[in-house]
């Protein structure tokens, strides 16, 4: 069955290029100049990856993507232009999975949405037979099977994105994972085709959210390699 994609920019031209592509690359489309828009649609029948652009008449694309967020985990990329840095990471803070700097090239936005794409099957039940099904470092508790991180014993609420990377995390715990490991095994592409800002925008949501539930774990960053977990009670 195909995937079904649903695009929100106010740029017909853009949305035309997108909707051309996506279609060449077997998946279902459908495109909407703005953003509330395709969340109307989106209550009514929830597609397999959403494309947003952050700015669009009525309601923005981050707020929209922090609505479907509030009742979905579907994989969310941002747009935005060149100059829209601070944009862009309250788009991770808010829940995207991946963002794309305006111009961008089509075929790439294709290889960005079969990373994110195969990443979802994997965590909706495709599992490594190398991984553990459960696995405990210090008041965390991950399950495969039930797709939850929890600390003593509350589901965390992480997103998909946030998942896959505390889940790489928490399989090599106590021994730092560089951030090329992080970009593949997470994000499911080189590392040359993706900046090194996602992961370091996706463990500062994760270490918000650890901070919250008043977790002990600690996500520290190893300098000029990436990062590693550590256990509060045993520094």
């Amino acid at each position: 069955m195909k995937k079904l994609i649903y695009a929100a920019d106010d740029e017909k031209d853009l949305r035309d290029v997108m909707e051309g592509f996506l279609l060449n690359a077997g998946f279902e489309v459908k495109t909407f100049p703005t953003g509330d828009e395709l969340y109307e649609e989106f209550r009514k029948k929830e597609p397999d990856l959403v494309i947003l652009d952050i700015m669009m008449p009525g309601t923005d694309g981050l707020t929209i993507c922090k609505k479907i967020r509030e009742i979905s985990n579907v994989p969310v990329i941002i747009l935005t232009a060149k100059e829209g840095e601070v944009d862009y990471i309250r788009g991770f803070m808010l829940g995207g999975d991946d963002y794309l700097i305006k111009p961008f090239s089509p075929a790439l936005l294709v290889v960005r949405i079969n990373a994110l794409l195969r990443r979802a099957e994997m965590s909706n039940g495709v599992k490594d037979n190398n991984d553990k099904s459960v696995i405990e470092f210090g008041d965390l508790k991950f399950s495969d099977a039930e797709h939850t991180i929890c600390c003593n014993g509350k589901d965390l609420g992480f997103s998909m994105t946030e998942f896959s990377l505390l889940k790489c995390l928490l399989q090599d715990a106590g021994t730092a994972c560089s951030r090329d490991k992080l970009l593949d095994e997470v994000w499911g592409i080189d590392s040359e085709d993706i900046e090194s800002r996602v992961t370091d925008e996706t463990v500062r949501r994760i270490r918000h959210k650890l901070k919250d539930a008043k977790s002990r774990v600690k996500i520290k960053a190893v300098w000029g390699y990436g990062y590693k977990l550590e256990d509060g009670d045993h520094e």
